[in-house]
């Protein structure tokens, strides 16, 4: 429920913009959101990585019993996610205008995304405290609470971005930049509840989950530190080498002849979003009991833990690949509405939004089996080979296929399909040789 909550913001922004304009604007305008949400993918790169690290360090010390690590846990990732954010909002800021141009954006759709993008950036120290503390409550057993503060998050940013869109004069009008001011503030609210949570925190709960702030000194801690950075660090390698591979990828998609393809991309990754973010969250269950029962000296109990999530999130995403399979251009439809190009985007997006129903099974292995190998502090295992897979497929196949081949957008969705199906193969193979369970964090 909190991943839903989680695509909803994104998504929300989408929503608005199909229905601030019309024609080309809104083409230009769904094409500045497409590249909108891989920059928010990079503005989330460091911060994940130290949840990550967070969630593993906490997940350890709850399984062995031992408070204080895990409450030094929580308060060096908070730190640390403050930092990173704040190192990568400032750098971002003046990197805009390199970033829109390496994804190939010009013309009004340049001019969109800066308006957007210069907004959101300064979301990233936000969502540095936001990463660290859900990951360290999930890591010692509490999904509710970043739960109720996704709720928070939502509410702000679906109120917010309308007043400051199609709000009063004074107010509203803002376009984009409205979007990314919504959002900014919806992160900005989820962020303090998260605070004044930990610091008002009962000391009956202290006891039975180990988390809060209350007499926590505020300062860096090095051999903690140490241990946060050393399971995250891969992943922000990963994460960000992703990165730099589905750039190479949404730029060769941005260059296509059609207009309008970057928008449908990102529209058939939202309607996918409806299922690969559950899933995920079913990874991250998984990835917290691992490391609760490798904290307790329970390997055994760990692996059946990260097999009962693979099944949970392939029954999960099966169902909703089977609805992407029946009613693609319809799940478009949602996000753009009646409109001279809404049969478009339809055309577009709908076999895209097919093809995502199909390859559902394979994504839930792929997600769970790596989200739960990160939970057990196996990060370098997992970008190895998550790496291989994507700089074969989407750095080599792709751009040789659009140059050469003539391949178009749903040519680039099958090699992507084809990605996901080997990695689910090679993941699936490394959880049961079961290496993964002797990483130390």
């Amino acid at each position: 429920m909190e991943q839903i909550l989680g695509f909803l913001v994104a998504t929300v922004d989408l929503i608005y913009t199909g229905r601030l304009a019309e024609g080309d604007l809104r083409v230009a305008m769904l094409d500045a959101m497409g590249l909108g949400g891989y920059t928010a993918w990079l503005l989330m790169i460091f911060q994940g990585a130290v949840g990550t690290g967070v969630m593993a360090l906490v997940s350890r010390a709850t399984g062995a019993r031992d408070g204080d690590l895990a409450r030094k846990g929580l308060v060096q990732g908070l730190l640390l996610g403050v930092a990173t954010g704040l190192v990568v909002s400032v750098a971002m800021y003046f990197l805009l205008p390199v970033i829109i141009s390496v994804f190939g954006l010009s013309g009004e759709a340049a001019r969109q995304a800066h308006r957007y993008l210069g907004v959101l950036v300064w979301s990233a120290p936000l969502l540095g405290v936001m990463f660290a503390a859900t990951n360290a409550l999930r890591g010692s057993g509490d999904t509710r609470t970043p739960f109720f503060a996704m709720v928070l998050v939502n509410v702000v940013n679906i109120g917010f971005s309308w007043l400051f869109v199609f709000g009063p004069e004074g107010v509203g009008g803002m376009g984009v930049a409205g979007l990314a001011l919504g959002s900014v503030l919806g992160w900005a609210a989820g962020a303090l509840a998260m605070v004044v949570f930990l610091l008002v925190r009962k000391e009956k709960d202290v006891e039975e989950t180990f988390l809060s702030l209350r007499g926590c000194r505020l300062e860096p801690e090095r051999d903690v530190l140490d241990r946060i950075v050393k399971v995250g660090l891969p992943q922000a390698f990963e994460m960000g080498g992703m990165w730099a591979i589905q750039a190479v990828m949404v730029r060769s998609i941005s260059n296509l002849p059609q207009d309008g393809t970057l928008g449908a991309h990102m529209i058939a990754i939202r309607v996918e979003s409806m299922s690969f973010l559950p899933g995920f969250a079913i990874g991250s269950a998984g990835a917290a009991l691992v490391g609760q029962y490798l904290g307790a000296g329970n390997p055994e109990m760990a692996m059946k833990a990260a097999r009962l999530c693979w099944r949970y999130a392939a029954i999960f995403m099966g169902l909703l690949g089977m609805l992407f399979l029946a009613f693609p251009r319809e799940l478009v439809g949602l996000i753009v509405p009646d409109g001279p190009d809404s049969l478009l985007f339809q055309n577009l997006a709908g076999p895209l939004v097919f093809l995502c129903g199909m390859s559902q099974p394979f994504l839930a292995t792929a997600l769970v089996m790596k989200t739960t190998m990160r939970g057990a502090g196996a990060t370098r295992l997992v970008m190895r080979y998550s790496f291989s897979c994507m700089l074969f497929y989407r750095v080599l196949v792709v751009p040789l296929g659009v140059t050469y081949f003539g391949m178009g957008l749903t040519g680039i969705w099958i090699v992507m399909f084809v990605d996901v199906g080997t990695q689910a193969f090679l993941f699936a193979r490394l959880h049961f040789k079961g290496d993964w369970l002797k990483a130390k964090v």
